[in-house]
C-alpha cells in the first residue's frame, strides 16, 4: 500500500534488534534510570527528548528494555504527564513554523501544500484523541489559537 502523503511505497528503514531485557553491558541500574527519567521530565523535556539524552549521555539504549516499562507508562505514574500530547503539540509547531513561513512568503506554492498536509495529519490526530476520550468532544483545532496553546 502506498503511502498518505507521498507517492513512495515499501519501507525503506533500518530495524531495531529483537530483545526482551537490557543488555548485559547496560552499567545503569533501573533505579537510576527511573530517578533520571523523572529529574528529565522535571525540567520540562519531552519523553522523545528523554530517550535522545538517556542514549546519548548514559549510554541507555532502549528505556524499555531497560526497565521494563514504556517511558510513557514511568511518566503517568509519576502525574508528569503532559497536557496535550507529544505528537500534536509538535504536528502544531510545524504548522504554526510554516505559516509564519508563508506570511513572508506567500508565493509559495510547495510550502501551502505542506501546511495542508501537516493541518489534515493535526485533524485526523485530533479525531483519534476524540474517539479515544483523551480530547473533549467538542475540542476543535483553531490554527489562530493553537501557537498560544503549546
Amino acid at each position: 500500500m502506498a503511502r498518505m502523503h507521498a507517492r513512495k511505497k515499501g519501507k525503506a528503514s533500518s530495524t531495531r534488534p529483537y530483545r526482551n531485557q537490557a543488555p548485559e553491558w547496560l552499567t545503569h541500574d533501573k533505579k537510576f534510570i527511573s530517578k533520571k527519567v523523572e529529574e528529565l521530565r522535571r525540567q520540562g523535556q519531552s519523553t522523545a527528548m528523554i530517550g535522545v539524552i538517556l542514549r546519548d549521555q548514559y549510554g541507555v539504549p532502549n528505556v524499555k528494555e531497560a526497565l521494563g516499562t514504556k517511558m510513557a507508562t514511568i511518566v503517568d505514574d509519576l502525574n508528569l504527564k503532559p497536557k496535550y500530547p507529544e505528537d500534536l503539540v509538535n504536528l502544531v509547531k510545524q504548522a504554526s513554523n510554516l505559516r509564519k513561513h508563508l506570511e513572508e512568503n506567500k508565493k509559495d506554492l510547495h510550502g501551502k501544500r505542506g501546511l495542508q498536509l501537516i493541518e489534515s495529519k493535526i485533524r485526523r490526530l485530533v479525531k483519534y484523541y476524540k474517539k479515544k476520550g483523551i480530547f473533549a468532544p467538542d475540542w476543535k483545532y483553531d490554527p489562530q489559537k493553537a501557537g498560544l496553546l503549546f
